[in-house]
């Protein structure tokens, strides 16, 4: 599964995105997604949904799209997918929703996917 994000700057969204990550003042910022320690991964911060799945950033001419990758040793599971990609669309609607036209998840594992 993938979830893409259409718009006109796609490095702009995934900047804020991870602004409002690591922003130190309380006022709009996100707490729920954490990034890996090379800052290339988001993973749910939810003491039973952390590190249960990666989700991975792509940058394309009119889409942000983000990946999802499954921890070392493990499996994504339906579930697991299945709250990440709404939880991800649901962070972008709360925080981003002029910044993107559409926001969507496919049904299966596309192209960049690794869940199991």
């Amino acid at each position: 599964m993938a979830v893409i994000f259409l718009t006109g700057d796609a490095q702009a969204l995934l900047d804020e995105f991870d602004a409002r990550i690591s922003q130190q003042e309380t006022k709009g910022k996100i707490t729920t997604w954490e990034t890996s320690d090379d800052g290339a991964y988001y993973t749910h911060t939810a003491a039973d949904w952390k590190k249960k799945a990666w989700m991975q950033p792509h940058i394309k001419s009119d889409r942000l799209v983000f990946n999802i990758i499954k921890p070392k040793g493990s499996n994504v599971t339906p579930i697991v997918y299945g709250y990440y990609h709404g939880h991800l669309i649901e962070t972008f609607l709360n925080h981003f929703d002029a910044d993107f036209t559409e926001g969507k998840a496919t049904a299966k594992a596309t192209s960049g996917d690794n869940c199991g």
